[in-house]
C-alpha cells in the first residue's frame, strides 16, 4: 500500500438476498484528496451487510444477513487482505447490525427478521466463542406491514455505566440492556423506551459529548432528539423531519461530526444527505445535499471527507465537508461497487 494511504472495506447484498454483490470489497483510500480507489473482491461471503472492527485487533466481523443468520470473522492484513477464521450462527434471521464492545470484550448482533439481540464473547485474540445469549423481544407496532413483530435494527454498546441500546423498529422500542460480563448475557433495564407510535427506530448515534443521542425514524420520516443520563435513562426530547424534501422519505444511516456541531442523515426515497446544526435544542436543517442516488444506506465520515453507499446505484460517492458550514460537497467520480450496504475505514 504506497505511502499514507489507507484501506476501506465495503459491504453489500448479495445473490442470497437479490443482490448484485459478490461479498466485502476494499478500496484504497488518499487521505488528502479523499478518492477511492477499488481494489476488488476480498472475501467472497453472502450478503456480508454490516461490517464492524475489533478495537485493538486487526479482526473484521460481518454479519450474514440471511433467513438463517450468521457472523463471519477476518484476520485483516495491512494491504486490506482478509484472512477468514470462520462462521457462527445468530439464532436470529437475517442479522443487519453489529457492534463490538468498547473493551473488546463481546460482540452484539441485531437480527432483524428474528427481532432478537446476540451476544457472541471474543477472546483476547477477537475470536468468537459460542454464543452466550439470544434475547428475543416481543409485540408489534401500528404498521401492518412493517410492524406486525419485532424488528431489531440496531445494537449500540454503551461506555462505563451506560446500558447497551437495542433499537428496534418493529415493536417502536428502544430496549436498554446491563451486560453480565461472566455469563455473557443481557440484563434487562426497564422499562423499554418507546418512541411515538410508527417511528419505525432504524439507527442511533451518540453524541460525543456522552449525553445526547439521535434515532433515525424509517417509517415516520423523523429524526428523534433523546438525552442519555448518568444512570444509563433515556429521555425523548422531541423529533424533527429527516428531511425538507417531498416525497416518501426513509432516514437510514446518520451520524454526529467529530466536533459535535452537526448531525447528517442519509434520506432513501428522495436521495438526500441531511445536515442539522446541534445546539442546545432539537436539530434544525442547516442543508440538504442530493447524494446522486435514490437510495444512499450507509455513509461514513472520514476526516474532512463523507463516503455515501447508495444500495440501488451500485455507487460509494465521496463528499468533502466544509469545516465551516459542515456542508458536504461531492468531489470526482463515483466508485462503482455493486449494491454496497456499508462503508468502513
Amino acid at each position: 500500500m504506497a505511502g499514507r494511504d489507507e484501506v476501506v472495506l465495503i459491504g453489500g447484498y448479495t445473490e442470497q438476498s437479490g443482490g448484485r454483490a459478490t461479498g466485502i470489497v476494499a478500496a484504497r483510500r488518499d487521505p488528502a484528496t479523499g478518492e477511492l480507489t477499488s481494489l476488488g473482491t476480498v472475501a467472497a461471503t453472502a450478503s456480508p451487510s454490516f461490517l464492524a472492527r475489533h478495537p485493538s485487533r486487526p479482526v473484521l466481523y460481518a454479519v450474514n444477513e440471511l433467513p438463517t443468520g450468521e457472523i463471519s470473522a477476518w484476520r485483516v492484513a495491512e494491504d486490506g487482505g482478509l484472512g477468514p477464521i470462520g462462521s457462527w450462527p445468530t439464532g436470529g434471521a437475517e442479522p443487519c447490525h453489529l457492534a463490538v464492545a468498547a473493551d473488546g470484550g463481546h460482540l452484539f448482533v441485531a437480527n432483524y427478521g428474528g427481532g432478537s439481540v446476540s451476544v457472541f464473547p471474543l477472546d483476547a485474540d477477537g475470536v468468537p466463542g459460542e454464543r452466550t445469549d439470544l434475547v428475543e423481544h416481543q409485540g408489534h407496532g401500528v404498521d401492518p406491514e412493517r410492524q406486525e413483530r419485532a424488528h431489531t435494527h440496531m445494537v449500540s454498546p454503551g461506555a462505563g455505566r451506560q446500558p447497551l441500546l437495542a433499537v428496534d423498529l418493529g415493536t417502536d422500542s428502544i430496549y436498554r440492556y446491563d451486560l453480565d460480563v461472566a455469563s455473557g448475557r443481557l440484563v434487562p433495564r426497564a422499562p423499554r423506551v418507546r418512541t411515538p407510535p410508527g417511528t419505525g427506530p432504524r439507527h442511533l448515534v451518540r453524541h460525543p459529548d456522552g449525553r445526547r443521542c439521535y434515532v433515525s425514524g424509517e417509517l415516520d420520516g423523523s429524526v428523534l432528539a433523546c438525552e442519555l443520563t448518568d444512570d444509563g435513562a433515556l429521555h425523548q426530547r422531541g423529533h424533527v423531519d429527516a428531511s425538507g424534501r417531498a416525497g416518501h422519505v426513509q432516514p437510514s444511516e446518520l451520524a454526529v461530526g467529530a466536533d459535535g456541531r452537526f448531525l447528517y442523515v442519509a434520506n432513501r426515497g428522495v436521495g438526500t444527505l441531511a445536515v442539522f446544526a446541534l445546539g442546545s435544542g432539537l436539530p434544525e436543517l442547516v442543508d440538504e445535499v442530493a447524494t446522486g442516488g435514490e437510495w444512499p444506506r450507509h455513509f461514513v465520515l472520514v476526516g474532512e471527507h463523507l463516503y455515501v453507499a447508495d444500495e440501488r446505484a451500485d455507487m460509494v460517492r465521496t463528499f468533502r465537508v466544509d469545516r465551516a458550514t459542515g456542508v458536504p460537497v461531492a468531489i470526482g467520480e463515483p466508485m462503482v461497487v455493486p449494491s454496497p450496504t456499508c462503508v468502513l475505514p
